[in-house]
């Protein structure tokens, strides 16, 4: 995580986006982390583009 708690929204919503696109595994320590970053991020959504 970037020591600037400024970008962790950011950061973590980019980290869930390439999980996606590439269909990457997520553990059960890192799902536990991004949702932990994601309660003080608000109601904010992004989305993904799947992997050609």
């Amino acid at each position: 995580m970037p020591s600037g708690g400024a970008y962790h929204c950011t950061y973590a919503a980019t980290w869930v986006a390439t999980k996606l696109r590439w269909d990457l595994a997520v553990d059960k320590n890192e799902r536990q982390a991004l949702l932990g970053v994601a309660e003080d991020c608000g109601d904010s959504t992004g989305t993904h583009t799947p992997a050609p």
